[in-house]
């Protein structure tokens, strides 16, 4: 009998990641385990969400478990030289950045990967919540997650064809529940451990805080201004604000005010009432398209513009040098330069492009 393919996991402690182990070991892959050591700020290497001692502890506590091999991989300096600095130079055009894009892309699916491809495995498995169908001409379709919830498809649309051929998804096809309960049935320590949701190199600061330190330009006070040029009051540094944010802005107002732009050359935060938000079009650059190829001519697709976002109808209009334009059927009040736009068609993800900024 031919021997199972040999997979990297990609381990963070966390539940999603052993349960995925788990599921291939029972499944009879040969299945090692790797975890990243990823930058944090100096001093703050043990507040890191995604590589803590603790974290580190826990996967090699799973891979004794489930008798698998297990190596820590440092990933500080290409973290640091690519996700982090990305994350940078995205505030510093004004736009709102999604690191984890950028890290799923470059790092996970980048040098995770490579070190997979060293030791000579076939396939990197992680704990996202996605799906992967293979096409009989040797395509791979990727599909949404089955529980709605946690689905992850989204972060996960600028991977290319290349890198999903070489790809696991093993808890994809389950709910959430569903996996804490396999980890109990596993035996598993981390069946109740907590999902982490901040951004890892924060060390669970704010990240204004840490823009204050890395990049203070974005940091300085300016005028807010409503449409019409008034002068309404001073913010704190553009950073600090996103489109369609309302609190924070410190002005009296007879209605509610809210961010409509955030102009870079000038400094200048535009607001105004609900009544003015809302964009019906946007640009996208750098369009990743999954299958390897744009579908010919315009076409409808729902499309999700935050990872949180309701995906909403709209048609595509894919464009020349990896961009594309997007309409929408109704105006959405919080499109933010810097992340990504994905395209969804029924259960598939067609691919995602980074939204441009207005203008």
């Amino acid at each position: 009998m031919a021997e199972k393919p040999h997979v990297v996991v990609a381990m963070s402690g966390g539940v999603d990641s052993s349960v995925a182990a788990a599921l291939l070991v029972e499944q009879g892959y040969r299945v090692t385990g790797m975890m990243l050591r990823l930058w944090s700020e100096p001093g703050l290497e043990e507040s890191n969400r995604c590589c803590t001692p603790d974290a580190m502890l826990q996967a090699r506590r799973v891979a004794a478990i489930l008798k698998i091999p297990f190596y820590a991989i440092d990933g500080r300096e290409r973290f640091r030289n690519t996700v982090v600095q990305a994350f940078l130079d995205g505030y510093a055009r004004g736009e709102t950045p999604n690191p984890c894009v950028t890290c799923n892309r470059l790092i996970r699916w980048g040098l995770l990967l490579d070190e997979a491809r060293s030791i000579g495995a076939d396939f990197l498995a992680t704990g996202h919540y996605a799906r992967l169908q293979h096409q009989a001409d040797g395509r791979v379709n990727l599909l949404t997650g089955l529980d709605p919830a946690k689905d992850q498809a989204y972060v996960l649309s600028m991977l290319t064809q290349e890198q999903l051929q070489q790809t696991l998804l093993p808890v994809g096809g389950f709910l959430k529940t569903e996996i804490r309960q396999m980890a109990h049935q596993y035996g598993l320590p981390v069946a109740e451990r907590p999902d982490s949701q901040d951004l890892c190199f924060l060390a669970g600061r704010d990240y204004r805080d840490f823009l204050g330190r890395y990049l203070p330009q974005t940091q300085i006070p300016g005028p807010i201004v409503d449409r019409q040029g008034r002068q309404l009051g001073q913010h704190q540094g553009l950073a600090d604000y996103t489109i369609g944010q309302r609190k924070g802005l410190k002005i009296a107002a007879s209605q509610p005010l809210y961010v409509l732009e955030k102009v870079q050359g000038t400094n200048t935060l535009v607001v105004g009432y609900e009544s003015e938000l809302g964009k019906s079009d946007l640009l996208l650059h750098s369009v990743n398209w999954i299958s390897g190829h744009p579908p010919g001519g315009d076409f409808e697709t729902d499309i999700k513009i935050r990872y949180k976002a309701t995906p909403v109808k709209g048609k595509i209009t894919p464009l020349k040098n990896g961009w594309a334009q997007v309409k929408f059927y109704q105006p959405l009040r919080d499109i933010t330069a810097g992340q990504i736009a994905a395209m969804i068609q029924d259960e598939v993800v067609l691919g995602g492009g980074w939204i441009a900024p207005a203008g």
